[in-house]
């Protein structure tokens, strides 16, 4: 089942870092940034972790929960958290299940070569668990912002 803005999410179910089981319906009543990124300790990835980190208050007093979703491991996650001192968790989404429910995994070049990859996206779902926006495609600079004003526009 696709996702479709202003509708609620499809079921499902991952977990994050320090043992979060994360579903479409755990964070019902707050508003989540769920921001999808290619692959742990790379350098656009890092550089958007950290512009999250550096906005992260932000987003807790505009009443926000983030997460990070990659198809990087439990241990990557663990130790790409800790070295760029994230206060919000990762979620492992090592069989891509999230990844496909969400239309992120596109067909990318690569040194010549075909292959899967992670298309840099952010959803926003409200606190009634529907999904209010999405970014797919971005770039880095300045979407922290752009996300940040989209979550105080909700409340």
């Amino acid at each position: 089942m696709a996702i479709v803005v202003n509708k609620p999410l499809p079921e499902f179910e991952a977990n994050a870092t320090n043992g979060i089981k994360v579903t479409n319906t755990s964070h019902f009543g707050k508003i989540v940034v769920l921001y999808f990124y290619p692959k742990d300790n790379t350098p656009g990835c890092t550089t958007e972790a950290i512009q999250f980190r550096e906005k992260y208050q932000d987003f807790v007093e505009a009443g926000a929960t983030i997460f990070g979703v990659s198809r990087d491991n439990m241990k990557s996650h663990d130790d790409f958290k800790l070295k760029l001192e994230l206060p919000f968790e990762l979620i492992a989404d090592t069989e891509e299940k999230m990844c496909h429910m969400f239309g992120v995994v596109k067909n990318k070049i690569m040194y010549g070569k075909k292959v899967k990859g992670i298309e840099r996206s952010t959803f926003l779902i409200g606190a009634d668990g529907l999904l209010k926006e999405e970014w797919r495609g971005l770039k880095v600079p300045g979407h922290v912002d752009d996300v940040l004003t989209a979550v105080k526009a909700l409340n």
